[in-house]
């Protein structure tokens, strides 16, 4: 039987495999900053993160793993 992959997921692979720059999905970042996917597609726009943009589709994007992991330490050391 096939396993099925989130077509995000999919897509992160293979930018990965191809780029120097590691990005994650909207979900992961959102996890590593513990907000919802929503929250972080608002989060993503209020402070205009960079959004790698993904072919053939308009409203979907990956996040730059280093800049959401930069966020994620600034954020612990300020709590």
């Amino acid at each position: 039987m096939q396993v099925f992959e989130d077509w995000n997921q999919k897509v992160k692979t293979t930018f990965n495999e191809t780029s120097t720059e590691a990005v994650l999905t909207v979900m992961e970042a959102g996890k590593l900053l513990g907000l919802s996917k929503d929250h972080m597609k608002l989060y993503v726009e209020k402070n205009r993160l960079t959004k790698v943009p993904i072919s053939r589709s308009v409203h979907r994007y990956l996040l730059l793993k280093s800049e959401i992991e930069h966020i994620a330490q600034t954020n612990k050391v300020t709590k």
